[in-house]
């Protein structure tokens, strides 16, 4: 990922992680280099089991790395003990999928917590839980209790307690998963607005690509332990090069080939009659070109329209369309397109 040490608010250095299972060391993390630029929101995505909730607890030093460093602001989490790591802590608040709100307290008595752990005098923690209150916007709530509160607000009472300490880095794990797509956008609109505000680095970790396209500036691919792809989130949508990757995009970026037609896809192209299955991606400020219109009125090629959508990443504009061409005019129709600065990628053949 792009960044010079400086500039990383979080680094890890060839990162590894063993577990012993009925016996046996397993590698839940393997050969992990991967920058987190100061300042940034940084998703990290990955199935199930794929490493990702385990990177993340090794920022905080919740676990600790059997090969190589991870360093936070460059001190090195691994080696912190005693007094050093709680230090370090303090500046990596953390939000949890299921919120670990304590039901015996408060919103405004949760928030507290961790200055209360801390030693900040009570004059200083109830001025700070007021500020945190407002700035998630709970003021009406604020004596009320987990159980009288929904998903999102108790999301809202973890951000603000992971806030209290004034960290340098917030760490999201799974935060919007167990919450339903309004609320989910809320979230996501909140956490931004921290980003800007406060210039708040976040590391986040999730399974749904739509919380990437949404919210982060930088992304990771983690598959099996490894990163397979890292880089600007609008490049990776717009070119990604892992099978992973892709597979992961597919329901978010109108790239998926309807059935009956990925069925019958074939790897080259067949004797006789048959149409080159293609990917076109439209980025930045030619998302919206008209290139279809293009190809039949400059050159009379008719592209028949697969599957396809035009998006947001951030605030910049993509699309990605599949079309099927006549296969003997596909090359021309493609240089077509990449002349007007349009991405395409074979897919395959049908007759």
């Amino acid at each position: 990922m792009p960044g010079s040490p400086a500039a990383a608010a979080i680094r890890f250095e060839r990162v590894g992680k063993s577990f012993v299972k009925k016996g046996r060391p397993v590698m839940a993390v393997q050969d992990v280099t991967l920058e987190v630029p100061q300042g940034s929101i940084t998703g990290i995505i990955g199935r199930s089991g794929a490493g990702k909730s385990t990177l993340l607890r090794m920022v905080n030093g919740l676990e600790r790395p059997t090969e190589g460093r991870v360093l936070v602001g460059g001190q090195d989490v691994g080696a912190a003990r005693g007094a050093p790591l709680r230090l370090l802590r303090r500046e990596v608040g953390m939000i949890f999928q299921h919120f670990n709100l304590l039901a015996s307290r408060t919103v405004r008595g949760n928030i507290a917590l961790p200055l209360e752990v801390a030693g900040v005098p009570r004059a200083e923690t109830r001025a700070r839980v007021d500020e945190l209150i407002a700035q998630v916007g709970l003021d009406a709530l604020a004596d009320r209790y987990p159980a009288e509160l929904s998903g999102g607000q108790k999301q809202r009472v973890g951000i603000a307690r992971a806030l209290a300490t004034r960290p340098k880095v917030l760490l999201s794990d799974e935060a919007t998963s167990a919450l339903d797509p309004e609320t989910t956008q809320t979230v996501l609109e909140l956490l931004g607005r921290i980003n800007r505000e406060l210039g708040l680095t976040i590391l986040l970790i999730t399974h749904e690509m739509a919380v990437l396209r949404d919210i982060a500036s930088h992304m990771a691919v983690i598959d099996a332990g490894r990163i397979v792809e890292a880089g600007a989130t609008y490049d990776i949508f717009t070119r990604p090069a892992h099978p992973t990757t892709r597979s992961f995009l597919a329901g978010v970026t109108g790239a998926t080939l309807p059935a009956f037609i990925a069925g019958r896809l074939l790897d080259s192209r067949p004797d006789g009659p048959s149409q080159q299955v293609i990917r076109v991606t439209f980025a930045g400020t030619h998302a919206t070109d008209p290139m279809l219109a293009s190809l039949a009125t400059d050159l009379g090629i008719a592209a028949n329209i697969l599957a396809g959508a035009i998006e947001e990443v951030g605030t910049r504009p993509f699309g990605n369309l599949l079309i099927a061409v006549d296969a003997a005019r596909a090359e021309e129709a493609r240089a077509h397109l990449e002349r007007h600065g349009l991405l395409t990628e074979v897919l395959g053949h049908v007759r």
